[in-house]
């Protein structure tokens, strides 16, 4: 868990693995329950979903040209 000053903690760092479904469950839980809370990390979880989502529509071939 990451910490912006002033502004108390934030998941940025977790959400990644947490896209992935690579996270312990009681990790997964508690980002789970920040991002119902927090639409900063709510929408930064977005476009990593979003990039994630987009990476797995590229073929071999396409990584080399």
């Amino acid at each position: 868990m990451t910490a912006d000053p002033g502004e108390g903690p934030h998941m940025r760092q977790l959400l990644g693995a947490y896209v992935l479904d690579a996270l312990p469950d009681t990790e997964a839980r508690t980002v789970a329950r920040h991002l119902r809370s927090c639409g900063r990390c709510a929408a930064d979880y977005a476009a990593v979903a979003e990039a994630a989502e987009l990476l797995a529509l590229l073929r071999e071939k396409d990584l080399l040209e």
